[in-house]
């Protein structure tokens, strides 16, 4: 019987020195005049209080309205193979962004957590279809600041302190925002943070739940950052 050739992703990984860098699919820039939606998650190549627990960024790429994933990236140490592979068939299959979700990956502490990065990355894709959360990404955030937005960190002093922040932004930590929204102007855009994303979007739902205009920024202070440092986004 004929085989059909259908086609490559551009799956592929470098070591520069002890990081890792792997990709598969489309990228940001690839995707121009496309339209598509990006999400952040960042985790442990495993769970966090097993020796040798090292950082993965993750960024996955998807049509919010037919569900594809399009392409993703990571950066980590370790574990980064492991994750764009999972994707890289998940693409190849037609698997739906929320199939992530699903996925059930082997765990054991010295190898992976409960809840997979990727599992992950299929929450917030979940998140952002249903219309849960208004994510920003980071190369948007000083436009909408520009234009108004204020900023809100609902990290804690320490957190703060150890990661930094924006100038001249609002801080209430998460569980005090529920019992503080009176401080807050109902006329003007909200981008929550926190470093990761986890707890800002916590607070993004206390703010809608008070008919806020209330906004998240994808992937937390800790994404800002690193796009910031890198001056461009792929």
């Amino acid at each position: 019987l004929p085989v059909t050739n259908k086609g490559s992703l551009g799956t592929a990984i470098v070591r520069l020195f002890s990081m890792s860098f792997a990709s598969t699919g489309l990228n940001e820039r690839q995707l121009s005049g496309i339209p598509y939606q990006a999400t952040h998650v960042h985790g442990y190549d495993h769970v966090s209080y097993y020796p040798g627990a090292t950082t993965i960024d993750l960024k996955l790429l998807f049509d919010p309205k037919t569900e594809r994933i399009l392409g993703a990236q990571a950066v980590g140490e370790k574990g980064v193979d492991k994750r764009i592979d999972v994707l890289a068939t998940a693409i190849k299959a037609g698997l739906k962004v929320s199939d992530l979700q699903e996925l059930e990956l082997t765990y054991s502490p010295p190898f992976g957590s409960a809840k997979d990065l990727v599992n992950m990355a299929g929450y917030v894709a979940q998140n952002v279809i249903q219309g849960l959360t208004k994510p920003v990404q980071w190369y948007d955030v000083d436009a909408m600041i520009e234009n108004g937005a204020t900023m809100l960190d609902v990290r804690t002093d320490m957190e703060r302190m150890a990661y930094g922040h924006f100038p001249n932004d609002t801080h209430i930590e998460l569980d005090q925002v529920y019992n503080r929204v009176s401080e807050l102007n109902k006329d003007q855009a909200i981008i929550l943070y926190c470093d990761t994303g986890s707890k800002g979007y916590n607070a993004e739902r206390i703010l809608q739940s008070f008919g806020f205009n209330a906004y998240q920024l994808d992937g937390g202070y800790h994404t800002y950052t690193k796009g910031k440092g890198h001056k461009h986004h792929v």
